[in-house]
């Protein structure tokens, strides 16, 4: 893909933190050379999280993040703070922007406990050294974003952090060899976006084009017609998990079968917690707490696939009265422990880190955690068969 095209959940996420008037955002729109956070004197200026996607050389496409002060205050600012808490939760690296004239203080010292806790990167970039005078730092490296000082080597120094070589990790393009036979099919309903594919959609496509294969698109109501038609034997049928059940009656068996969100789940390293939590499904009793947790905020459509569907299957395969809810976009519960079950989307708006969060949260709290396309097939009774692609999974079913 190119550099406009890199989703969000592909790119380095790099957040800037500290604490107010410390020039957080000044030290950004140094770095960016770009207006991109307004800037004042005024405590607090920045009240919301700023996201900018651009390129940053050496790593490449990037998601730059400028946070509040983390020494915001009152009941605005708590709020404020735990937003920037949550941005921690996202960052491959982090920048701690220290005001050099008053030096590191207890808050500082406590966003570092907070980057080592979670294993964050860091640097720490002491901004206003025209003033300070200061200009050698053991721990760090002086900046001054007003006067452009430095401001060149610490983006050498962000760029250190994280190693952004190629990605060994494929959605499918490792399971296949040149001119496999790959049939994808893409429901086209209500709930479709207008005039184009969703992400793991696009995401597929162009990975099986890169291993050499080759895909053919098509609606789940002409699946039957066209293997008939096609003459050979696909390699492999990649269906939206809300239609597996058709898709399932459809496709022979001895043509491998699975779903995006399967894949996504793989790609993303979660399958495997996946295929461990769903058994939980047939344990379910009523009153037990599920979250629909979805990582993406589209437009709720009349058919929902987490807000309306899913539910609407559990409870049917269930036959419980299950306390369901639902959350989107980067909202995500602090306290999970309340809950029998998690049941995730495919994750392509997230990143790798805050995925690997969200499962380590559930993973603490002793929750069982999976995803849309392993529930789906699992209450089909087809899981084994969705995950034949990778025997090492599928032969753990019974």
């Amino acid at each position: 893909m190119g550099l406009n095209e890199t989703p969000s959940s592909e790119r380095v996420h790099i957040g800037f933190f500290g604490r107010r008037n410390a020039g957080k955002s000044s030290v950004v729109n140094a770095v960016t050379g770009q207006e991109l956070s307004v800037v004042s004197d005024i405590k607090g200026t920045t009240t919301d999280p700023v996201y900018k996607s651009m390129e940053l050389l050496p790593m490449g496409p990037v998601v730059i993040i400028d946070t509040p002060g983390f020494d915001d205050e009152g009941a605005l600012g708590e709020m404020r703070v735990r937003k920037t808490k949550q941005i921690l939760n996202r960052s491959d690296c982090a920048v701690l922007v220290v005001d050099a004239t008053l030096g590191k203080t207890e808050i500082d010292e406590e966003l570092i406990r907070l980057f080592v806790e979670k294993k964050i990167p860091y640097v720490v970039a002491y901004n206003k050294c025209d003033e300070s005078g200061n200009k050698e730092y053991s721990d760090g490296l002086a900046v001054s974003a007003t006067e452009g000082l430095f401001i060149h080597d610490l983006k050498e120094r962000i760029g250190a952090l994280v190693h952004t070589g190629d990605a060994k990790m494929k959605i499918v393009g490792d399971l296949l060899k040149p001119l496999d036979l790959v049939v994808l099919v893409i429901p086209i309903d209500t709930a479709a976006p207008k005039g184009r594919l969703i992400l793991p959609q696009q995401q597929t496509i162009r990975d099986i084009l890169e291993a050499g294969a080759v895909a053919i698109s098509v609606r789940d109501t002409e699946l039957k017609e066209t293997l008939d038609k096609l003459g050979t034997k696909p390699a492999l049928v990649i269906t939206d998990s809300q239609a597996f059940e058709q898709v399932n009656k459809d496709t022979p068996d001895d043509i491998l079968l699975t779903s995006f969100s399967i894949l996504m789940a793989r790609y993303k390293g979660f399958l495997e917690d996946s295929v461990k939590g769903v058994s939980v499904l047939s344990d379910l009793k009523d009153g037990d707490k599920v979250l629909i947790s979805e990582g993406c905020t589209h437009h709720r459509q009349c058919d929902d696939i987490g807000t309306v569907k899913l539910p609407r299957w559990l409870k049917e395969f269930t036959g419980k009265n299950l306390i369901i809810e639902t959350t989107s976009g980067r909202e995500f519960p602090e306290d999970i422990s309340s809950y029998d079950l998690i049941i995730h989307c495919g994750g392509c708006m997230l990143n790798e880190r805050e995925m690997e969060y969200r499962r380590k949260c559930a993973d603490d709290a002793g929750v069982p955690f999976t995803n849309y396309g392993i529930t789906i097939a699992y209450m089909n009774g087809i899981l084994k068969r969705s995950l034949m692609v990778l025997p090492d999974l599928g032969n753990m079913i019974p």
